[in-house]
C-alpha cells in the first residue's frame, strides 16, 4: 500500500504537544474558505509513499522529540486515505513513538458499521487528535466549508466516548465564527465532551493568498481581515477548558 503524500516536516512546533515530525497528506474533501494549504486538495501531483520508508525516515529524527513529541498525521485529510493511515500510525505505535491525527472529523460516519469499524482501529494507534471543529452551527458550517458539520460533531463525542484525548482547533474568522452566541453555542457542546485536554482558538491569516495566486484559484475571503486582538484574547478565554 502506498500513501499520496504532499510534504514533511521536521521539527513541528504547532501540531500537537513538543518537538513533531509532520506528516502532510494529500486531498481534502473539504473547501474551507480560510485554508491556507490549497495545495493539498487534490491528490494530483503527490509523491507515491510506502509507510515503511516514511516512517525509517521519520525516526531518524527522534532524538529531538524529547518526553512530549512525536508525529502527527495531517493534510489535507489524513483519514481520507485511512488504510494507509492505519498501516503508518501503527508502526509509530508499535515503536513506543506518540502519535497525533490532526482531521476535520468529516470521514466518519456513525451509520456505516464497516466506517465506525475502521475508525475503532484508527484509535488502537492514535494517542491524541486535534479535532478542527470549524463552525458549530451546520449551515454556518456548510457556507464555510462546503459541507455540514453532523460527522465531526459526531465524532467528538464517539472519541470521547472512546476516552480518546483530542485539543479542539477552531479558527477564528471575523464575521464568521467571532459571533458571540456561535462561540457560546461551541463552548456548550464542548461541556458535553470529557476529554478535551485543550482548545486552540485559531487567529485567521492570509498567508495563505499566494498560493491560491499560484494555482489561479480566487481568494474566498478577499478584504477579511485578521482577527483583532481583544477579539482572540475573548474567544480564549470564553472557549477555555473548565471555564
Amino acid at each position: 500500500m502506498k500513501g499520496k503524500i504532499h510534504s514533511f516536516e521536521s521539527f513541528g512546533t504547532v501540531d500537537g504537544p513538543g518537538i513533531r515530525y509532520v506528516i502532510f497528506f494529500k486531498g481534502c474533501p473539504l473547501r474551507c474558505k480560510y485554508c491556507h494549504n490549497p495545495d493539498t486538495w487534490t491528490q494530483e501531483g503527490a509523491e507515491e509513499w510506502e509507510a515503511i520508508d516514511i516512517f525509517n525516515q521519520a525516526m531518524r529524527y527522534k532524538g529531538y522529540w524529547g518526553d512530549k513529541g512525536g508525529i502527527t498525521i495531517t493534510g489535507g485529510e489524513p483519514l481520507l486515505q485511512m488504510d494507509f493511515a492505519i498501516e503508518l500510525l501503527k508502526l509509530f505505535h508499535d515503536a513506543g513513538v506518540r502519535t497525533a491525527v490532526d482531521t476535520s472529523g468529516f470521514m466518519f460516519n456513525p451509520n456505516n458499521p464497516e466506517n465506525v469499524k475502521k475508525h475503532e482501529e484508527l484509535i488502537k494507534h492514535a494517542d491524541l487528535f486535534l479535532l478542527d471543529i470549524k463552525h458549530i452551527d451546520s449551515k454556518g458550517h456548510k457556507e464555510l466549508t462546503g459541507v455540514d458539520n453532523a460527522n465531526t460533531l459526531a465524532f467528538a463525542k464517539w472519541l470521547s466516548d472512546h476516552d480518546k484525548h483530542m485539543w479542539i482547533r477552531h479558527v477564528l474568522v471575523p464575521g464568521i465564527t467571532t459571533e458571540e452566541e456561535e462561540l457560546q453555542k461551541l463552548k456548550e457542546f464542548l461541556k458535553e465532551i470529557k476529554t478535551v485536554d485543550k482548545v486552540e482558538v485559531l487567529p485567521y491569516h492570509t498567508m495563505g493568498v499566494v498560493k491560491y495566486k499560484n494555482l489561479g484559484i480566487p481568494y474566498p475571503l478577499e478584504g477579511v481581515e485578521p482577527p483583532t486582538k481583544e477579539q482572540v484574547l475573548h474567544a480564549r478565554a470564553l472557549l477555555k477548558v473548565g471555564e
